[in-house]
């Protein structure tokens, strides 16, 4: 068994613009501040390495406020970052990465409630918005991790390397569960790719209005020839049951004339209310109307994003019964720990999505913890580019029973992946719907 100690820490931010805007409950949103982190470690068999991390910071998703501005989250989420690199700089501990991140994150908590203090702001900052701040210093530790050893840090979570089962970070009803029996040591070869379909995004050229320009398509009647596609994910308003229903019809409307022309006949949908359904009456009567209407672009449905509130504690009379009984229902802004799972189970999701942007050691853990609860899984993107987007792309190719990914960052943020088409080609240039993940087994997280 090998295990580690850090020697050094160094962040960095970067900024990007969208080439058109994303709809984030109810919030247009232009631009992304990325935040790299590298963390050198050492380890016990005297090899060095260093490990690297990238996420968007993604304010408006995860710290959403009516009080505050962008600038403000934006300001929390970096000052969080800032407080964890901080953190590692003086930490000496050895170990294993899922052990160092697991007692990393127990101090989120503290680390909000300080940024909320420390920046005067009328509103707490959210454990998810810590997560994300976090997380590219946890995705550089299991980086590392596996770069010491020479070889994929998936193949790093057997009992050689973690001994012991999952009750020391899960408590008492996960012993005799262990970590390697929820993950692949090698990736699957191809998933689907998931291609975004924005409240803000036209639909064909009649929808249009300013265009782009830039010889990427602009309308999802050409992003569909363009990559291929047969997943869709359709973002939804959830206070306007008209224009949901209406949206997801004309949707279909497109689909099924771009998917004519290339003689495809099978796709899937998934829809995401981004929690801003104001009950889950408003779910079911959507989907009875979407069925009544439109029969085919219901049965295409896969799944359901989280469409109340994410305070699932103070939202207990919003239970997910009778919509998970017909279409799966996944927790996912909601999801930070293993209560608000267990809780989400009890009030009836029946899925799980797993986010790299909530760190590499919860990410395993939940998907372990949902596995063994027998809950439909998925891992979501927070538009990630380059090394986010390996990063979560690992993720999903290496959890048993994965549907499909999200890549979103190549509709949004294209100049944050130049580069990144040539030493990962299969990735991020898709041609038939599919991204290859078979190449996602290099040393480490596989990104650099």
């Amino acid at each position: 068994m090998t295990t580690m100690r850090i020697e050094s820490v160094s962040w960095k931010t970067e900024e990007y613009q969208y080439r058109s805007p994303i709809k984030f409950g109810g919030v247009a949103v232009d631009k992304a501040t990325l935040f790299h982190a590298a963390v050198s470690v050492i380890g016990s068999n005297g090899a060095k390495a260093t490990g690297f991390g990238s996420m968007p910071l993604g304010n408006v998703w995860s710290f959403p406020s009516r009080k505050l501005t962008y600038a403000q989250t934006l300001a929390a989420l970096e000052w969080v970052g800032n407080r964890v690199g901080q953190t590692w700089q003086s930490e000496r501990e050895t170990g294993h990465p899922m052990d160092l991140g697991w007692e990393m994150e127990k101090q989120m908590k503290g680390f909000a409630a300080e940024a909320t203090e420390k920046l005067g702001l009328e509103e707490p900052v959210p454990v998810l918005a810590a997560l994300v701040a976090g997380s590219p210093f946890d995705a550089a530790l299991h980086d590392g991790f596996g770069k010491l050893l020479g070889t994929s840090v998936w193949k790093c979570y057997g009992r050689d390397q973690l001994p012991g089962d999952l009750s020391r970070f899960l408590g008492h009803g996960y012993a005799d569960v262990f970590l390697e029996d929820h993950v692949l040591p090698e990736p699957v070869a191809r998933l689907p790719l998931y291609h975004l379909v924005g409240a803000l995004d036209p639909l064909d050229r009649s929808e249009l209005s300013n265009p782009v320009g830039d010889g990427l398509p602009e309308t999802l009647e050409e992003w569909i020839p363009f990559n291929g596609l047969t997943h869709l994910k359709i973002k939804l308003n959830g206070d306007d049951l008209a224009w949901d229903v209406g949206r997801v019809r004309k949707v279909e409307e497109v689909a099924d004339t771009a998917q004519s022309r290339r003689g495809i006949d099978t796709w899937q949908y998934s829809l995401d209310f981004n929690e801003r359904c104001g009950s889950v009456d408003y779910l079911l009567e959507f989907l009875a109307k979407v069925r009544e209407s439109c029969g085919r672009a219901y049965d295409r449905v896969a799944y359901i994003e989280q469409p109340t509130k994410r305070d699932l504690k103070a939202d207990r009379s919003n239970r997910m019964h009778r919509a998970s009984s017909l279409k799966p229902v996944v927790i996912d802004e909601s999801l930070v720990d293993l209560e608000s799972l267990e809780l989400a189970r009890e009030m009836g999701y029946t899925g799980a999505a797993l986010k790299a942007c909530k760190g590499q050691t919860q990410s395993l853990l939940m998907a372990a913890a949902a596995r063994r609860m027998g809950m439909f899984l998925c891992v979501q993107d927070l538009t990630c580019p380059g090394a986010s987007l390996v990063h979560s792309a690992s993720l999903a190719a290496h959890i048993p029973g994965m549907a499909a990914i999200e890549a979103n960052a190549r509709q949004y943020m294209p100049a944050a992946n130049m580069g990144w088409e040539v030493t990962h080609p299969g990735l991020f240039r898709v041609t038939d719907g599919m991204v290859t993940t078979a190449g996602l087994n290099g040393p480490g997280l596989g990104a650099l």
